[in-house]
């Protein structure tokens, strides 16, 4: 299962500088003027997680292999691109590929750097941005919304439900708010709302990119998006993408040095990763053994043959149970041997919902 955030804002706000950071390369070309990013770069990169490591060491793991997160870097957008401005008609496009949404705003003042605005206003940008997705879903509903109508009065139940839950959509955006604010009442309506790809129904992370000194308690800029993202209920994240950049290249002890001296505990790529699993709703499961300890992504309510799906279909396909024993139990009681001993390794069905932290073992049959 992959898993994408697309990485967006206005151009030059620092999207490629902060993608070459995500990724440590320089996969994207930073230099300071629009476009520099045509084709979206892809990258993928490893979710931070503390209890994999505490789990490969209590196991002896030879290998340690993260679950990861895909990020891509989208051209800058400007208005009118949803009527095909600038790149727009493929910016919007490379969008609707994408799991959830990394909107990248500049929050500091550098003369050097051009602002396609000639103006640092983080909301003004975040607005522009907003309006264009906006108007795309707005154009593509007005057209699709009374098509099914129009079937649904001739008695399609398929177009009883699209008119539903997409003219609720579409009244949302007449009222100037994102279609993921639409709340469908049962299960057929959240899946043809999602098979609508709409982009503004999916979810956004706010990324602060503040100046050096800024980095650990953001600035007067930052704190407007984090006050603009808690009204809309979503996620913010300060970042600094120059120390990111700095970061890249680091042994891990200079690396915690540095960060020790600019008054940081983490990376700020540590949080927007984080972050950006959070926003998608995904929870890690682990395998663990002599080999290799590694970790596993699924949605959050997956059930054990899903989990199983993960490492390979045929897990799935002849499932038979989990054993499952909880990371706190794996941890305490030091290792699968232990946790058996102890009772605290249980044998789960097809029922089983997975929960985050879970080390689990799969017996299956095919």
């Amino acid at each position: 299962m992959g898993f994408r955030c697309g990485i967006v804002g206005l151009p030059n706000v620092g999207k490629s500088t902060l993608f070459n950071a995500l990724t440590e390369t320089q996969a994207a070309q930073a230099a300071n003027y629009p476009f520099c990013t045509i084709e979206p770069n892809v990258g993928n990169v490893g979710v931070p997680d503390p209890r994999l490591d505490t789990l490969a060491k209590i196991a002896g793991s030879q290998k340690i292999i993260p679950t990861q997160l895909g990020f891509v870097d989208i051209a800058g957008l400007v208005r009118g691109a949803s009527k095909g401005e600038g790149l727009g008609n493929q910016f919007l496009g490379n969008i609707r590929e994408v799991d959830a949404i990394v909107h990248v705003l500049r929050c500091f003042e550098n003369d050097d750097i051009q602002h396609v605005d000639n103006k640092v206003d983080p909301i003004s940008d975040a607005e522009t941005v907003e309006t264009e997705l906006m108007l795309s879903d707005l154009e593509s509903l007005e057209k699709r919304v009374p098509a099914a109508e129009k079937k649904a009065k001739a008695g399609d139940k398929e177009s009883k439900v699209i008119a539903s839950v997409l003219g609720q959509a579409l009244e949302l955006l007449r009222e100037g708010k994102p279609a993921r604010l639409t709340q469908p009442k049962d299960d057929e309506e959240a899946r043809v709302f999602r098979q609508a790809q709409l982009l503004t129904a999916k979810p956004v992370l706010y990324v602060c990119n503040v100046e050096e000194e800024s980095a650990a308690e953001g600035n007067a800029f930052s704190a407007r998006v984090f006050a603009k993202a808690k009204a809309e209920g979503a996620n913010a994240v300060i970042v600094s993408a120059a120390i990111e950049s700095e970061l890249v290249g680091m042994d891990p002890e200079e690396r915690s040095v540095f960060l020790e001296e600019m008054g940081l505990h983490e990376t700020g790529l540590a949080r927007v990763i984080r972050a950006g699993y959070d926003l998608l709703h995904l929870i890690t499961f682990f395998t663990v053994g002599p080999k290799e300890a590694r970790a596993w992504t699924v949605h959050l309510g997956a059930k054990a043959p899903e989990a199983a799906g993960e490492i390979h279909s045929d897990m799935q396909r002849g499932f038979i149970r989990a054993e499952t024993i909880a990371y706190d139990d794996f941890v305490s009681l030091g290792g699968e041997s232990a946790a058996r001993d102890a009772g605290k390794l249980r044998q789960e069905g097809k029922e089983y919902v997975v929960k985050d932290g879970d080390v689990l073992h799969f017996k299956f049959n095919v």
